[in-house]
């Protein structure tokens, strides 16, 4: 549960971060940011690519950053289409562009999901190694 809310966490903040970046681009000096509450919940099934990073861990990064994108670009559109199928509207529409599709995704993003699940994989990897040596240590106390 707490790998979940990190997961989680880390997806809030990345959403904040990359539509107050938006904000300012698009001449906001405010820095308007948001994200939405699914967005916890579906950045939290991150918990869930563990495997997948476990088997391409090897790769190159090349590899595993694309592999990270149509991932990523699979889910975004599977989750986009299930709340708009039971909201009646994706919280995240994209609209109509030449690089939307069905406005749930947008073709570029590519880069972002690259990175994105590149840095999920160090947080992966981080949390493990907090794992264990907590399991260490309690294993020594135990002993």
């Amino acid at each position: 549960m707490l790998r979940f809310a990190v997961y989680g966490l880390i997806g809030w903040c990345l959403e904040i971060l990359w539509t107050g970046l938006g904000s300012l681009i698009h001449g906001n000096l405010m820095l308007y940011s948001f994200t939405y509450m699914w967005m916890f919940f579906i950045y939290g099934m991150g918990i869930f690519l563990e495997p997948l990073h476990n088997k391409i861990r090897n790769w190159n990064i090349y590899m595993r950053g694309g592999v990270w994108v149509l991932t990523i670009f699979a889910i975004e559109y599977l989750c986009g289409w299930a709340l708009d199928s039971i909201l009646g509207h994706c919280p995240w529409d994209y609209g109509e562009g030449i690089l939307s599709i069905n406005g749930y995704i947008r073709l570029d993003f590519t880069v972002a999901w690259f990175f994105t699940g590149l840095l999920y994989e160090k947080v992966h990897d981080f949390l493990t190694m907090l794992q264990n040596i907590s399991n260490n240590n309690y294993m020594s106390k135990k002993e």
